[in-house]
């Protein structure tokens, strides 16, 4: 169980935290659920497995309805989150592996520029 305190400040970071950092705070999101996903297929728990890929895929979808659709790079970028979001479905499905680190090293692709962008920002 998540202590009370904890939980308060987990809310007060995202209730503070600029669009900017949001945005890294969900692929950030993402990647975790992958590794958890990944330690579920490792320990054989389907169940939550399941759970992590389902998390993951919905923060890969929250990034894919914040996209600014005025630009261009909007609509490559949003080809990228449906590739992601097809891999942790094959994930799911076919229970493998390969597929969520596929998945991961693409999510931590887009995080690593994020942050970078961030900086330039």
């Amino acid at each position: 169980m998540i202590p009370n305190g904890y939980q308060k400040y987990q809310q007060n970071s995202v209730m503070t935290a600029s669009p900017k950092e949001l945005i890294l705070m969900l692929y950030n999101g993402a990647i975790k659920f992958c590794n958890l996903a990944i330690q579920a297929f490792e320990d054989g728990e389907v169940q939550k497995q399941h759970m992590y890929l389902m998390k993951a895929q919905d923060i890969i979808t929250e990034l894919e309805l914040s996209l600014d659709t005025k630009y261009e790079i909007s609509k490559e970028i949003s080809i990228l989150y449906k590739y992601i979001k097809e891999l942790l479905m094959e994930a799911n499905i076919k229970k493998d592996v390969q597929k969520v680190l596929e998945a991961k090293d693409l999510i931590n692709d887009f995080r690593n520029t994020w942050q970078e962008l961030m900086k330039i920002v």
